[in-house]
Parts: C-alpha cells; sequence; structure tokens
C-alpha cells in the first residue's frame, strides 16, 4: 500500500474538479483557488463528481507526483466542511483513501485523573 510520511500536511480540495486535470492545471489550482504554494512539504487531494476517483499531487524536492486511487465498486467518503479548503493529517488522509468516513468518527472523552496523595 501507498504510504505518505507523517510530517506532511494534507489540503483536501472540498469541491469536485474536471479529472483531466493534469499536474499543472493542478498545482495552478493549488496556487489560485486555494491560495497556497504548490512547493511546499504538503499533499494536495482532489475528487471528481463521483466521488471514486481521487489525484494527491506533491512534489518532492525534484519533480512533481502525481497519484490518481480509482474505486471500483465504493466511494470516498469525503469531508463535508463548510470550508473550501479542509487540512487533515496524513494518517486521516490514509483513513479516506480506505473507505472511512473521518466526520462520522467520534472520540472518547479525554478524561484527567489526578494522584491522591
Amino acid at each position: 500500500m501507498f504510504r505518505l510520511n507523517a510530517d506532511l500536511t494534507v489540503y483536501l480540495h472540498r469541491e469536485p474538479i474536471d479529472f483531466r486535470a493534469g499536474i499543472n492545471s493542478l498545482a495552478v489550482l493549488v496556487q489560485e483557488e486555494m491560495a497556497l504554494d504548490p512547493f511546499a512539504p504538503a499533499v494536495f487531494a482532489f475528487c471528481n463528481r463521483r466521488r471514486d476517483r481521487m489525484k494527491l499531487l506533491f512534489f518532492d524536492r525534484s519533480g512533481f507526483v502525481l497519484v490518481l486511487k480509482r474505486l471500483t465498486e465504493d466511494k470516498f467518503r469525503w469531508p463535508r466542511r463548510e470550508t473550501a479548503v479542509v487540512t487533515l493529517s496524513c494518517e486521516q488522509l490514509h483513513w479516506v483513501l480506505d473507505g472511512i468516513d473521518i466526520d462520522a468518527m467520534v472520540r472518547h472523552p479525554v478524561r484527567h485523573y489526578q494522584v491522591a496523595g
């Protein structure tokens, strides 16, 4: 399975894109619509209208890398947020790639205990 470094920031473009877009078009979209630096140490994720394809764009010091994942029977659970750009961790991106709906995940409450002394 394809794995990204855990220290990278992931930016999801929430709205679907035209999937004919290549590296140059996506880099321009990152710069102009997302107002981010396409050369930054980050991963930029895009999805098509049917949510069955995802493209990842990142720069790896020698050039751009474009990764495409196409699902045969299912759809990606794209985050439902109000902002145009959603920031995720690499772990959350891998969850989305694995079909997990990260908006439906609920974290258990953190409890703080004191030691009696």
